[in-house]
């Protein structure tokens, strides 16, 4: 136990290109709950892709890997990543609406 793959991180990621419209949202969310990773992921009003992982750090890279491409439909340009304080403050992994 306490390996180094069970470091707990957050990184808050915005992800850019063809990626509303694609189910990115729902994609990422099963891609988190497949990998235990809590946090949220939402669209912004510029088009973009927000989202909050907290988690084992192997799980979160992994996660952060995903976004990169993302679903089939999507043409991602860019992920930003945020290394944040971990806060465990989250149950689950959400979609939120606004």
């Amino acid at each position: 136990m306490g390996g180094e793959g069970e470091q707990k991180v957050r990184a808050h990621v915005f992800i850019k290109g063809r990626v509303q419209g694609v189910l990115f949202r729902y994609a990422t969310r099963d891609e988190a709950n497949l990998r235990g990773v809590k946090g949220w992921v939402r669209n912004l009003s510029d088009g973009r892709v927000e989202a909050v992982f907290e988690g084992d750090k192997n799980k979160v890279d992994e996660l952060i890997e995903f976004c990169h491409y993302g679903p089939p439909a999507a043409k991602v340009s860019s992920v930003e990543v945020r290394w944040e304080d971990y806060t465990g403050e989250f149950r689950d992994f959400h979609i939120r609406y606004r």
